[in-house]
């Protein structure tokens, strides 16, 4: 339940599959994007959850691949969801990337930006039994979620 300490090969392709599309979006922001209105919890929350799961997702080995068993659908499940945050950044970067664009739904998930990699790697602590990435998880969305949910509302009124 809390995890044993080692090299975790799929949190690093987790990473590697959130961290690339946002180092692109780095050049390729919405119009009129800014984080100056941001709630400052929130954006701490986000900071700290992202520190946490960055760290989970590398230094425990509870995450790697292992005999099929049923519990293996909770990574089947995971990957499904940063395999359509993939296929939601492609569909942003294809936009005109307006506020709306980055802020959009995507299969009636909200935010999905946000949304999606929040719950493939709370789905990835439930497969690896690793409580602190399921409190590192809920410590992102928190911050993450809240954050682009602010966004959203402040761009649609």
């Amino acid at each position: 339940m809390f995890g044993h300490l080692g090299f975790s090969y799929v949190g690093l392709i987790f990473m590697l599959m959130l961290l690339i599309p946002n180092l692109l979006w780095m050049k390729k922001q919405p119009q009129g994007y800014s984080t100056e209105k941001e709630n400052r919890f929130l954006a701490l929350l986000e900071r700290v959850g992202e520190a946490l799961t960055t760290c989970c997702a590398l230094i425990f080995s509870d995450f790697n691949l292992r005999r099929w068993s049923n519990w293996s659908w909770w990574l089947v499940a995971a990957s499904a969801l940063m395999v359509m945050y993939e296929i939601w950044w492609i569909r942003y970067f294809k936009s005109e990337r307006r506020l709306t664009d980055f802020y959009s739904s995507f299969l009636g998930i909200p935010v999905a930006g946000a949304t999606l990699p929040v719950l493939a790697f709370f789905l990835l602590g439930i497969y690896g039994k690793v409580v602190w990435m399921l409190m590192a998880s809920i410590i992102l969305g928190i911050g993450h979620i809240g954050i682009h949910l602010q966004h959203r509302r402040e761009n649609h009124a």
